[in-house]
């Protein structure tokens, strides 16, 4: 049941602080025979998989990396073309790392943005008065947790469904915030969070609540 990564949004809907804890391994690699049984079309200058699921390969997967070499967006580095180098027959058979890419650094920013957003907007739809807007959201492989301070200041954790005391850990990452972040005569509110006592602190709360989780379900 792991803690995935931790989000801090400022009171603007900037994002100030991500740490990523624990990623689920997502790639998967293959040898196929010619032709190829999954449609493959260019997404934000990438390869993905538009349509055909085997084998743990999924819709919307990318292409990162071809008989052992790695894909950088539509080309690999000796810069052929993917979609070329699979349409051609004599290239078969082929190795094929398929995947979901990391987030880039700008992707994250404009994310965090949409999420406050997204948060205002369910303030002002709630129909009672002084909501505390968007505090879950639910899918099937994760869920979001998030925490508004006092002060405006987002704290979202991304969890696993199952992952237990994920309230507690919000108030514990509130608190090494105001200890380690508030409390540091080099640091101005709203600003990026960039400490290293910070990181060690929050990597230890995060690795705890997960012992704690682990604990729990073993009892029940």
């Amino acid at each position: 049941m792991p803690i995935y990564s931790v989000y801090v949004i400022n009171r603007a809907g900037g994002l100030i602080y991500q740490m990523d804890h624990t990623q689920p391994k997502t790639e998967v690699e293959k040898t196929f025979s010619f032709p190829l049984e999954l449609t493959l079309k260019i997404y934000d200058e990438r390869v993905v998989v538009s349509f055909g699921q085997r084998d743990g390969i999924k819709v919307g997967h990318t292409i990162l990396g071809i008989n052992g070499e790695p894909v950088r967006g539509r080309q690999l580095e000796d810069g052929r073309d993917v979609l070329e180098m699979i349409a051609n027959p004599d290239n078969y058979p082929i190795a094929i790392k398929f995947g979901r890419p990391k987030l880039s650094t700008n992707e994250r920013i404009m994310l965090a943005s949409m999420f406050h957003s997204l948060y205002a907007i369910g303030c002002q739809l709630s129909p009672a008065q002084k909501s505390s807007g968007i505090q879950v959201l639910e899918t099937d492989s994760f869920k979001l947790h998030c925490l508004q301070t006092l002060s405006g200041i987002k704290l979202i954790v991304l969890a696993d469904p199952k992952q237990g005391g994920v309230e507690a850990l919000l108030r514990k990452i509130y608190e090494v915030y105001s200890d380690f972040a508030l409390k540091n005569p080099f640091y101005s509110i709203d600003m990026p969070i960039r400490c290293q006592l910070f990181d060690d602190n929050l990597k230890a709360a995060l690795e705890s609540a997960e012992r704690l989780s682990m604990y729990t379900s073993g009892i029940n």
